[in-house]
């Protein structure tokens, strides 16, 4: 489990391409395979400490906390609910929908760990990152973030951090309504 930090989760392709599949942050399980083999590898995007756990001990302790189990299950849900997401705005969103869309998942995790509505997040990885991760190029993403400040939607706070000016205006770009 991540503890604090925050990850990006990529698989390497066999000519060495890489396609970031997530990032993690605090609160997020990782490392968790079927078959002791991973689908992924992992990289720091900032100072991060995990917690580890047995196969074993995890086991144990989530049959002796049904709530643990049951929390599990519905990240699980939640999970394939992203990557079914994710799955729709590779294939069918503009860039500018991609961005609008990941600029509102973040805050929206951020307020889930808050527990409060906030208008801004920390972006804690680069523009290469957020590229590989949208299926777009590293121009193409800066682009979008002028093309979104412009329209007042969004304010950079400073190069990893950022202000949302307008939520229910990148909602709607981010749904297809907004270009």
């Amino acid at each position: 489990m991540l503890a604090h930090g925050s990850l990006k989760i990529y698989s390497l392709l066999a000519d060495g391409r890489r396609q970031i599949t997530g990032f993690m942050f605090p609160g997020d399980f990782l490392g968790v395979s079927i078959n002791d083999e991973y689908a992924f590898s992992a990289e720091a995007l900032a100072s991060s400490e995990l917690w580890w756990f047995t196969r074993d001990a995890f086991d144990r302790f989530v049959e002796s906390h049904p709530n643990v189990e049951r929390e599990l299950y519905r990240l699980a849900a939640h999970e394939l609910a992203a990557a079914q997401a994710q799955m729709v705005l590779l294939g069918r969103k503009t860039a500018a929908e991609r961005v609008a869309s990941f600029f509102l998942t973040l805050l929206e995790r951020r307020e889930l760990v808050e527990g409060e509505r906030l208008s801004e997040f920390d972006l804690p990885m680069g523009r290469l990152d957020v590229a590989d991760y949208l299926g777009l190029t590293k121009e193409t993403v800066s682009r979008m973030l002028a093309h979104l400040r412009d329209r007042n939607l969004i304010r950079l706070v400073r190069q990893d951090r950022i202000e949302v000016l307008d939520r229910d205006a990148l909602r709607d770009m981010a749904q297809g309504f907004g270009e």
